[in-house]
């Protein structure tokens, strides 16, 4: 889910983790049916998926025999390395149906890998203090009255509507617009941006309003108060330019090129039998974002707590 960048040009030209880049050769497609060979794994530039990624990734390389490759890659510009090659995995995917259309069912270079585990939520959030204070704010009737809070110097005037990485799915700009409110849509650049305005927010009693997401281990430290846009109902945001309702509930799930699902790789094995919690994701998380270990000390942490549900991703006889 998450806006896109749109790439042109020969390759992908984006640098990948390790100093590799979108376009080198090498994948666990090509690799014999009983080996592992190189697994092009996607990294989305969220803390979440990154989570997913490195236990991924650490089981593949450390209990498979896998070279791992790890991509920094926005999403939409991930699902273009399924045709060629360069992407075999994508790890958390929100929704997307225009893309799984486009790549599973017309171009058949994608497959699903069945759900992560998680269940995603999208929406706009208020610090605890906000809410116990101004108890209302949490309907979205209620906002243009309180407009005049959220002012800053990027929002001209109307009250600013925080977002986090452009490239991240929003519907917030046609939100504002449908539901007539007095707000302008200010992108904070990154999810680390949005967590620290929010920690701020709760710290200085600091009035913010903003795009967020579950699951995301920040809401253990500070409990963010969604706000009440109108109910989702299915195909209400069929329509990207006319939509004024909330976000739907998401199944995260798994996307898979076609040729790394039949090349009989393990990896593929793993990823398809990946599955874990909420609570699992955040923990994880939580190491990488807030107790600063690397996303391979995170992972290898939590597989060594985790031996019986690591178990039952591997490949079996």
């Amino acid at each position: 889910m998450r806006v896109v960048t749109l790439v042109t040009g020969a390759g992908l030209l984006l640098t990948a983790c390790g100093g590799a880049k979108v376009g080198e050769s090498g994948s666990a497609q090509s690799g014999a049916k009983t080996g592992c060979g190189t697994f092009n794994l996607a990294i989305n530039p969220w803390v979440g998926y990154e989570a997913n990624a490195a236990v991924i990734a650490h089981v593949a390389e450390k209990q498979l025999g896998c070279k791992v490759v790890k991509k920094d890659l926005k999403e939409e510009v991930a699902w273009q390395g399924f045709a060629t090659g360069e992407v075999d995995a994508i790890v958390e995917n929100w929704a997307h149906d225009d893309l799984k259309k486009k790549y599973i069912e017309e171009q058949k270079v994608a497959v699903n890998a069945g759900p992560t585990g998680n269940k995603g939520v999208i929406g706009w959030y208020v610090a605890p203090w906000m809410a116990e204070k101004y108890p209302d704010i949490t309907d979205w009737k209620n906002l243009n009255k309180y407009a005049d809070l959220f002012k800053t110097s990027e929002s001209g005037g109307k009250g600013q509507l925080l977002d986090g990485d452009p490239s991240f799915v929003t519907n917030d700009e046609a939100l504002v617009k449908n539901l007539k409110l007095n707000y302008k849509v200010v992108y904070a650049g990154s999810e680390t941006a949005l967590i620290s305005a929010f920690r701020q927010s709760q710290k200085e009693q600091k009035p913010i309003i903003g795009y967020f997401y579950e699951p995301q281990w920040f809401l253990s430290e500070v409990r963010l108060v969604k706000v009440n846009l109108p109910a989702y109902t299915p195909g209400c945001d069929a329509d990207p330019a006319k939509v004024a309702c909330d976000y739907p509930p998401y199944e995260l799930d798994k996307i898979v090129s076609k040729r790394f699902a039949d090349s009989g790789s393990p990896a593929y094995t793993l990823v398809k039998n990946f599955t874990w919690t909420n609570d699992d994701q955040n923990l994880v998380a939580k190491y990488i974002a807030q107790d600063k270990m690397t996303p391979e000390e995170a992972a290898a942490k939590w597989v060594a707590d985790n031996p019986g549900k690591v178990k039952a991703w591997l490949p079996t006889g």
